[in-house]
């Protein structure tokens, strides 16, 4: 029987295309490669058949998505690749163990995550850019903006926190009613599927279960390695600071999330001080990006553009 969301999955590719941006794969080092889409006019054709693509480097702004935990690249961000391409040049990875990405590397923290993400950006010739974390793909960004100020200028981020401390994992699971993030983030049934949809987004998802059970053999790829993602992601309360970031920072956050709720982005502004704005879309909740994404598009492309004038974003 067909898998009907890898049977979508060609038209996706399609779609990005025609939108500007096609995959790539970049190895960061032996053993450990990371697939990127990159913009179309970064890719020099092969003078001849059989010859490898070379890329060119970014000429527009460059602004690179990181996903979270349930999808890959493109699959998150499909309504916001067509929406920015036109001013910017965006760069979509899958970080390592989501979709042809991974490392024989035993290193599964958020910082060997931002390490390889920065060193593929600058194979691909990126020297300076804007990231847009969601969830996930949020702390990798705070940890790329944290090691490597001359590369990230900005940052935004949607649903996600500085670092997952114990206490906020173990709050937020007790108040979702989850075990454990894996029980939350990794479903091995249509029910528990459900479930994390039925959190991340504010209105009601309606999907027949088929779709769900397609959905669940497609997007949750790598199951052993994501666990272990998980549990390096949690970090100790003692053990954790505010970095001094001189990037600004832009929290663009759904209203109703009930993963990271919005008391908890506000609080990260006043820790990060002056530097840091927030905004909030109404009727969204964690999936923001997914289900307004005319609201949430034109938030961001206001942020990109303040990025470019003195005055800072409204």
């Amino acid at each position: 029987m067909v898998n009907l969301v890898a049977a979508q999955k060609p038209l996706l590719h399609g779609l990005m295309k025609m939108a500007g941006v096609r995959p790539h794969m970049v190895e960061i080092e032996p053993g450990t490669v990371m697939n990127f889409w990159v913009p179309c006019e970064t890719v020099e054709k092969p003078k001849k058949k059989g010859d490898i693509s070379s890329l060119r480097k970014p000429t527009k702004p460059v602004v690179v998505l990181v996903h979270g935990f349930a999808a890959e690249g493109i699959v998150t961000w499909q309504f916001q690749v067509g929406a920015l391409t036109k001013k910017y040049s965006v760069y979509v990875p899958d970080l390592l163990f989501f979709g042809d990405s991974t490392t024989d590397k035993s290193d599964r923290s958020p910082t060997f995550q931002a390490e390889c993400l920065e060193k593929g950006l600058r194979k691909l010739g990126v020297e300076k850019c804007t990231i847009v974390g969601f969830s996930y793909g949020g702390m990798v960004a705070f940890k790329m903006a944290e090691l490597h100020q001359d590369l990230v200028q900005a940052v935004v981020v949607s649903g996600s926190i500085l670092a997952m401390t114990d206490s906020i994992s173990e709050a937020t699971l007790q108040r979702l009613g989850f075990a454990s993030s894996s029980e939350l983030l990794l479903p091995t049934s249509v029910k528990g599927l459900k479930a994390l949809l039925s959190v991340a987004a504010h209105k009601k998802l309606w999907f027949p279960d088929r779709l769900h059970k397609d959905y669940l053999e497609v997007m949750f790829t790598n199951r052993q390695e994501r666990g272990d993602l998980l549990e390096a992601l949690v970090v100790s309360t003692k053990d954790t600071n505010v970095p001094n970031f001189p990037q600004k920072i832009h929290l663009l956050w759904g209203e109703n999330d009930q993963i990271f709720k919005q008391e908890l982005a506000h609080n990260m502004k006043e820790q990060l001080g002056d530097k840091a704005t927030f905004q909030g879309i109404k009727k969204a909740g964690h999936l923001v990006h997914l289900e307004r994404p005319c609201v949430y598009n034109r938030h961001l492309k206001l942020f990109l553009a303040s990025l470019n004038t003195d005055g800072a974003p409204k």
